[in-house]
């Protein structure tokens, strides 16, 4: 039988729509899978059950003539997305009790067009690291493998969509932080070009690196939650680029197949000397071929950017750690946003400058490496899962962090490049594990990526599948070490 948590989050709003299901019904069933599971996947730091129920009779109460195709859709917010009036910890001990006076844009725009937050989803601290394991909420675990990290910094996004407890998220993705998790927990993850999305009302750009973003089940679903996202702010730092073609991003993701592309396809690292898991290469594989079988020129190329651009981009890294943090709460941080901390406190304006500089400079040559190339298809990561507490092991963040860069070193490129960029679900491990592919745009052509994200997963037979955790009536039906889950349709 047919859950509620089973359809899709545009087919939840179509239910919505047609009088088959009212938002406030669907809330509740979404509320009661997030009691029963939020905790034993991770995926909530801060649950706003009441406020949710009082959104979702408001929405119920708009005319079906005014609504959006994701009005009364529950949903949720990034615990680093600052959400008026709403506990907001930045994934840390250190802003444990912090109760932002103001929304961030997307908050507004969500809120705005019906869907309806169930509260913070886990994330890192500060967003530093590509696994959410801190001190204000449980380590966010992959629901297809609970011994396994969902990923970071939006872990609890991720770890939410793939357990069922929401159809779709808001998450934010300054180095990976979207594509990383939805590799892991076999979703789609996208980080839009830059300047798509509004980083407003606060802020000063962070040097292009972050933006926020979608997560979900289905390319529609994502490119959906896209349109609410970007909506055009004044004052923004960095140039958005054209509007999507008529009917949004949602259009162009269900409109015509995107044409004949020249892809580019590389399997080597761009940040790290490191071996690539077959997994990985194989899900690679898959995807070239299906794409040359719709009739794309897959070609091989070199990576656009290289390991020599690591150093730049921890430069860069260090000093977005340098949020401001209550002096006398600095102690309550984790040894790895100290390290990064201290490191950034080293960097000179002029040291800084110099980098920004030359980190552009590869960017330019690097887009001179791929400009015959209309796409770049490339891993997610080096390697499809890492368990829980294994960054950490060892008791050293140097050595976290260094795991982290040879964990994932594709993602943050398009971070720097500013380039269009999505995790897609292509590929699986022998274990049943998901694999995720990149593919890559140019930036301001995400309607084409967006296109091409759809035709594969047209192609590869659809992607909505789901964990054995899909089905569990109840948290203690859950193994919380082991158990992969098996896919059910």
């Amino acid at each position: 039988m047919t859950e509620p948590h089973d359809l899709t989050a545009l087919a939840q709003a179509a239910a919505i729509a047609a009088g088959e299901w009212t938002s406030r019904a669907l809330v509740e069933h979404h509320l009661n899978r997030v009691a029963a599971l939020g905790d034993t996947v991770g995926a909530f730091v801060t649950v706003t059950a009441d406020a949710a129920l009082a959104a979702a009779d408001a929405a119920d109460a708009v005319p079906v003539s005014a609504r959006g195709p994701l009005h009364g859709v529950p949903t949720a917010i990034k615990d680093l997305t600052l959400t008026a009036g709403v506990r907001t910890t930045f994934g840390s001990a250190a802003f444990a009790d912090f109760v932002p006076p103001v929304d961030a844009d997307v908050v507004r725009f969500i809120r705005t067009a019906g869907l309806v937050s169930l509260g913070k989803t886990t994330t890192s601290e500060l967003g530093c690291s590509l696994y959410s394991e801190g001190l204000v909420a449980p380590p966010a675990r992959n629901p297809w493998n609970l011994a396994y990290t969902a990923g970071g910094s939006s872990g609890g996004a991720a770890a939410a969509v793939a357990a069922g407890l929401l159809p779709v998220a808001q998450g934010s993705d300054g180095g990976g932080s979207l594509r990383i998790p939805a590799s892991m927990c076999g979703l789609v993850g996208y980080k839009p070009s830059r300047g798509v999305v509004s980083g407003g009302p606060v802020g000063f750009g962070a040097y292009g690196l972050p933006t926020s973003g979608p997560i979900g089940r289905t390319v529609a679903d994502v490119a959906a939650l896209l349109d609410v996202l970007s909506q055009p702010v004044p004052g923004e730092p960095y140039l958005a680029p054209p509007p999507p073609p008529a009917g949004g991003w949602l259009a162009a993701a269900r409109g015509a197949a995107p044409g004949r592309l020249r892809i580019g396809r590389f399997t080597t690292p761009m940040l790290a000397d490191e071996s690539v898991h077959p997994d990985c290469v194989a899900a690679v594989d898959r995807a070239a071929a299906l794409l040359t079988a719709a009739g794309h020129e897959v070609v091989e190329v070199p990576p656009p950017l290289t390991p020599t651009t690591w150093p730049l981009f921890e430069i860069v890294w260090y000093v977005l750690a340098l949020a401001p943090v209550p002096p006398e709460r600095e102690s309550q941080l984790l040894p790895l946003t100290r390290l990064l901390r201290a490191r950034g406190a080293e960097v000179s304006a002029a040291s800084l400058t110099a980098t920004l500089g030359e980190l552009q400079a590869q960017v330019r040559l690097g887009a001179h490496r791929t400009a015959g190339c209309d796409l770049l298809l490339c891993p997610t990561l080096a390697a499809p899962q890492a368990p829980v507490g294994w960054f950490t092991e060892v008791g050293d963040p140097a050595e976290d962090f260094d795991r982290q860069r040879r964990f994932s070193p594709y993602c943050a490129i398009f971070n720097v490049t500013g380039d269009p960029s999505v995790s897609l679900p292509v590929g699986v491990t022998a274990d049943g594990l998901p694999v995720g592919v990149l593919l890559s745009g140019r930036q301001g052509a995400d309607a084409r990526l967006l296109a091409t994200a759809a035709q594969l997963e047209q192609l590869s037979g659809g992607w909505d599948r789901h964990p054995a955790i899909w089905r569990a009536p109840d948290s203690a039906n859950v193994n919380t070490t082991s158990g992969v889950g098996e896919s059910s349709a």
